[in-house]
């Protein structure tokens, strides 16, 4: 390692974080991308601390007086520790001893980035050593970066993905690829050609792909289902070979710390380099896919999917060409990798987990986390106001806080309702009403009232702070056309009122919930009385939202569109609200109520079987782009538990209606080519396994678990079931034996769908089509 003997400034974006106890303290690592080259920072000899009540009996390494209080006024001491492990120790005492503690559950290494207000990039300045193009730090100093390029640096992406022989098999071949190289790496004999490289086995395989990874030498690896599947082999096969698993910068070991349970997801810890699965992040960013399959996603967003078809069975066909198409199997598995990049790229996921890392302090490839951003945002913000938190669990109520207020619809097929919905509702009510852990606990003089007994402190709320600063910077994004930090910002908002709902929230108290959708659920009953005043009546209201029938719409708009008018009622109810709150509670409102769509039909469907108005499933048609575009919320056409003849006849079905086509003939077509087989392919259930089959009952486990079981190939293991229902029950697809029961398919898909549509029209898909039962 050669060092530099000069004092250099580094900016760099934080890629991974880890800690552990070493012989004189804790050592926290920090790895990071800067514009001069990789850096590692290592900060020896920290300590570990929690608080206690003052006067509390604690062995520690040292002990504290600190001018923090409880939030609820009670002074603390801090007591430091030489290991975590000692802090553990002495925790779990005092915690059966006194029965609290207090913030003894945060990490050495979170604790270290929240108290320097470090989230998405650092600034490091010390002397480093050199070595493998790594910048090596040793103590520096260190403080959070503003906002500039060296701070937001463009991350190198490396896919990869490996294929095997079966799902428990041995290694054929191994893939990587940037935006520049590709490679493939085959198990076999033969002359090296184009971008394969052939390898004698699966140890060569092994040291030669970790090789080329050190080689480009990424900042991410990607790849689909990369951590669960390809870096869980990797490190399986590096253990059975006795292969250093060095895909790390400096040679260092990766490791994966599996999910034992099927809720609990496996973590990749790659030093120096973050991982991050396409389906993972996706998911994170808010994507919506009906199968998150390569192959699928692939085909939405790109237009193009994998190279083997689908109906053919990928593990035959990987052995296949293992054995006599080498060069079919290197183009297939590239393939994949060249898919993951492109959808990274297409959906800017890199941009997006930048994004939520700078905004939150999680780690770019940490999947979920809510509650831990909200501690990293909100912990150093509360102790420079003078107070620790409670531990998680503490003193936990476990009074269930009202959900959304959802009013009752008025079902019928209607022209011309207007939709509207309150921007951010529970962050504005957040702002307005000054919901607040700590104001909560410290409510002040002439407090805000709250629920259930609660009130807010008027001033110095931290959380209201937080969400107007993340709302000003979104609207910035907005303006600026930064999609990916628009929409970070949104999910990082809208999750702190789950966070707050939540047991696993160290503030978590039912009060502070309760008075964010009580709040709600009065603000929608105050809109849906200003519409009624006015001649408009509600038809339907979800949570934020609200849908408005303009009944003889002509004669209503005086010369102005129904959107004009719209935005002006929205306009103006905002206004109302912002009066009334000031009057009443001596707020200032940042409520916004705003218009959003003008259906010209739309319709609003019956519960199953009864006249009463459903909820969360409804249907319009927009004019968008100057075309009529037919939405779809809640129902079958949008639900993937039923099939694709289903849900395309469904939405059919709602585009003759709305635009007044004839349906009737249309309907009894559809009925016939079921019955005749032309629509088979159209019959596929699709359905996830939410655990292993193992653990589902005999007795009645359900159709897609009974086909599950009766697929042939041995220790297949993937989630998503595809079957139909045949003359003898469900059977896979790919191995059925028996007639498809056409019967079936008429009475539990094709009537139900259409009758969400019919029944308001006064008649029934058995009205219309049911001729076809007499062929049954």
């Amino acid at each position: 390692m050669r060092p530099t003997h000069e004092e250099i400034t580094a900016t760099a974006f934080l890629l991974s974080r880890e800690w552990y106890d070493a012989d004189r303290g804790v050592d926290i690592i920090l790895w990071g991308r800067s514009a001069l080259a990789p850096v590692r920072a290592r900060f020896t000899n920290q300590e570990s601390v929690m608080f206690v009540p003052r006067g509390a009996e604690a062995r520690a390494t040292r002990r504290a007086e600190r001018p923090l209080r409880t939030m609820r006024g009670d002074p603390v001491d801090a007591i430091y520790f030489d290991s975590q492990r000692a802090m553990v120790r002495e925790r779990d005492r005092i915690r059966a001893e006194l029965g609290v503690t207090l913030e003894s559950d945060v990490k050495p290494h979170e604790r270290f980035l929240m108290e320097r207000f470090i989230t998405g990039a650092f600034e490091l300045r010390g002397k480093p050593s050199e070595r493998d193009g790594v910048l090596f730090f040793e103590n520096p100093a260190i403080v959070t970066a503003t906002a500039t390029a060296d701070a937001q640096p463009s991350l190198t992406l490396l896919a990869i993905d490996l294929e095997t022989d079966g799902f428990d098999g041995p290694l054929l071949s191994a893939a990587l690829a940037t935006r520049d190289v590709g490679r493939v790496f085959v198990i076999g004999s033969g002359k090296d050609r184009g971008v394969i490289t052939f390898v004698a086995d699966e140890r060569a395989l092994l040291t030669a792909f970790f090789q080329a990874i050190r080689e480009i030498d990424p900042d991410v690896l990607c790849g689909w289902n990369v951590v669960d599947f390809d870096l869980l082999v990797l490190e399986a096969r590096c253990r059975e070979h006795r292969v250093p698993f060095a895909i790390g910068r400096a040679r260092e070991n990766a490791r994966v710390l599996a999910g034992t349970t099927t809720q609990q997801v496996s973590i990749a810890r790659v030093p120096g380099r973050a991982v991050l699965d396409g389906i993972a992040t996706l998911k994170s960013a808010t994507h919506r896919f009906e199968r998150f399959t390569l192959d699928h996603v692939a085909h939405e967003l790109l237009g193009r999917g994998k190279k083997i078809a689908s109906g053919v069975d990928p593990v035959a066909e990987i052995r296949r060409m293992h054995a006599e198409d080498v060069d079919a199997l290197a183009a297939y598995n590239l393939e994949d990798c060249k898919l993951t990049l492109d959808i990274f790229e297409k959906a800017d996921l890199l941009g997006f987990a930048m994004e939520r890392a700078r905004l939150t302090g999680l780690a770019l490839d940490r999947q979920g986390g809510s509650v831990a951003a909200f501690d990293h945002l909100y912990l150093p913000r509360l102790h420079r106001r003078g107070f620790v938190a409670p531990d998680v669990g503490t003193d936990v109520d476990m009074i269930a806080s009202p959900g959304g207020y959802v009013l009752d619809s008025v079902p019928g097929l209607y022209r011309d309702v207007l939709s509207f919905d309150f921007r951010s509702l529970y962050p504005s009510i957040i702002r307005t009403f000054q919901i607040d852990p700590l104001g909560l606990f410290q409510p002040g003089a002439a407090p805000i009232p709250g629920e259930d007994g609660a009130t807010f402190a008027r001033e110095g709320a931290i959380l209201p702070a937080l969400i107007s600063t993340l709302h000003e910077a979104r609207s910035r994004a907005i303006s600026a056309k930064n999609e990916p930090l628009s929409r970070a910002i949104k999910i990082v908002m809208n999750s702190f009122y789950g966070v707050l709902g939540t047991p696993g929230c160290r503030f978590f108290d039912s009060r502070l919930p309760t008075s964010i959708t009580r709040r709600g659920h009065l603000v929608i009953e105050r809109a849906q009385a200003f519409f009624t005043e006015r001649g408009f009546p509600v038809i339907y209201g979800d949570t934020d939202s609200l849908f408005v029938h303009f009944a003889n719409a002509d004669a209503r708009t005086e010369g102005g569109s129904l959107a004009d008018q719209g935005k002006a009622l929205a306009a103006e109810l905002t206004q109302t609200l912002f009066r009334e709150l000031r009057e009443e509670l001596a707020v200032e409102s940042v409520l916004e109520l705003r218009f959003e769509s003008h259906y010209l039909r739309y319709l609003m469907p019956t519960t199953r079987g009864t006249e009463r108005g459903s909820k969360k499933r409804y249907a319009g048609l927009v004019q968008k782009d100057g075309a009529l575009e037919v939405v779809v919320r809640g129902l079958e056409a949008v639900r993937t538990d039923w099939t694709p003849l289903a849900r395309r006849v469904q939405r059919e079905l709602l585009r003759r209606v709305f635009t007044d086509e004839p349906y009737e003939a249309w309907l009894e077509e559809i009925a016939r080519d079921v019955v005749s087989g032309r629509l088979d392919a159209e019959l596929v259930y699709r359905k996830r396994l939410r655990q292993k089959l193992d653990l589902y009952s005999s007795a009645s486990a359900p159709p897609h678990v009974r086909a599950a079981r009766m697929r042939v190939e041995e220790g297949q293991d993937e989630r998503e079931v595809e079957y139909v229902m045949t003359t003898r029950g469900p059977e896979p697809t790919s191995e059925r034996k028996s007639p498809i029961d056409h019967a079936h398919y008429i009475e539990r898909q094709l009537a139900p769908v259409c009758d969400v549509v019919l029944h308001l029209l006064g008649t029934s898909f058995d009205r219309l089509a049911g001729s076809q039962r007499s062929l049954f």
